[in-house]
């Protein structure tokens, strides 16, 4: 807890979706004033920092996803288990294949710092699954409020294939309405029994996972000065996208298999050219976590 953070009272805490966003505040200006997401908002990002973003997450949601299904039927988290409609792990998969190819889970990095939320994430699901819930809520809210704007930000910087190639993380498909499922998830949260000294406990956590996230971004910082400093200059990386092309479409049948092609772009993209759409990519990208909670 910072100082500038005051202890909770001892009084009853109330709806856990309201105290949740009030005991979120300080963390959430914190999140906003990372080196990482102000260089992103200055436009200093490459693509492979994206990507290095998108494998952080995959490592995040494969563990998040694994505890969630162990503890399904748990009282404290089984109200707010909505797979169909919020699980990212498979999107993400799609995703890094498309940005790194078939043999991606041999070339994705997993940081320090990544593994160290990861390693949070499997504490709470096998020691104290009542606090999986202040998990999911940092994450899947975030992520449905802000992919919405996301989505078609990437798509035109990119000139990413209007099908939706590598835009998978973005997209939920199993939510009709961002707003109502929102309201439905923060009722579900609310119904969810437990006593104010859990309802505490699951505050606390919320804060650890916002610091988790910040932890992540500061350490892709430094992966990025690092290179920067040994390159002498800002990575500007010839880069191309596998673009998977359906082959042998016939009655409009899903294709079995697919073929590479680059993305019709020049393979050499200069950041006079795309720093404004890359840096706003990102910002909003890691502004989800930090921002979107006052949208649910």
């Amino acid at each position: 807890m910072t100082s500038n953070q005051s202890p909770l009272p001892d009084s009853a805490v109330g709806d856990l979706s309201e105290a949740l966003k009030e005991a979120t505040k300080e963390v959430h200006r914190q999140a906003q004033n990372t080196e990482f997401m102000r260089n992103f908002q200055k436009g200093r990002v490459s693509l492979d920092e994206f990507k290095l973003v998108m494998s952080s997450l995959y490592f995040v949601y494969n563990a998040l996803e694994e505890e969630i299904e162990r503890n399904k039927n748990h009282p404290g988290y089984a109200p707010v288990y909505f797979p169909v409609e919020l699980h990212r792990k498979a999107a993400l998969e799609r995703d890094l294949e498309y940005f790194y190819g078939p043999q991606w889970r041999q070339e994705i990095p997993c940081p320090k710092a990544t593994r160290k939320y990861v390693d949070r994430l499997h504490q709470v699901g096998q020691h104290e699954p009542e606090l999986l819930v202040a998990h999911a809520y940092t994450r899947y809210l975030g992520d449905l409020s802000g992919g919405q704007v996301l989505k078609k930000i990437p798509q035109k910087a990119l000139q990413l294939p209007t099908s939706g190639e590598g835009l998978a993380f973005f997209t939920f498909d199993g939510v009709s309405s961002t707003t109502k499922f929102k309201q439905l998830y923060r009722a579900r949260m609310d119904a969810i029994e437990m006593d104010d000294c859990t309802k505490r406990r699951v505050l606390d956590e919320v804060k650890k996972a916002f610091l988790l996230n910040v932890e992540v971004f500061e350490e892709l910082q430094e992966m990025v000065s690092d290179s920067t400093k040994k390159n002498g200059r800002l990575i500007q990386e010839e880069h191309e996208l596998h673009k998977r092309i359906p082959s042998g479409i016939s009655n409009g049948s899903r294709p079995a298999t697919y073929r590479n092609e680059k993305v019709g772009m020049s393979s050499h993209v200069s950041i006079s050219d795309t720093s404004l759409h890359w840096g706003a990519v990102a910002a909003l990208f890691l502004a989800v976590v930090a921002v979107c909670m006052y949208a649910i």
